[in-house]
């Protein structure tokens, strides 16, 4: 599973050197960890959500025929400046 998130997010994004994929086994459920750049994330998550939405479920399908679950985070960095919506004036 940690390979097919490897080769598909490397083939999404821009900067794959700069991406780290971390796996943490729990029982019965592997949760991934995706650090990338900012301008990649975009890329990852796709237009409304639909990209994220079928990486996760194919890896929720491939889990599944292992007798398992596994999920997928992206995670931002914390000491990230975060740019706020615009708001009404």
């Amino acid at each position: 599973m940690q390979e097919f998130l490897d080769y598909v997010v490397r083939e999404l994004i821009d900067y794959p050197d700069e991406m780290v994929l971390a796996k943490i086994q729990l029982p019965k459920k592997a949760v991934f960890k995706l650090r990338l750049r900012q301008t990649d994330v975009g890329k990852v998550i796709g237009k409304h959500g639909h990209t994220i939405i079928a990486i996760r479920n194919l890896l929720a399908a491939g889990a599944g025929r292992h007798g398992e679950k596994a999920t997928l985070e992206i995670v931002e960095d914390e000491g990230a400046p975060r740019t706020a919506p615009p708001q009404d004036v």
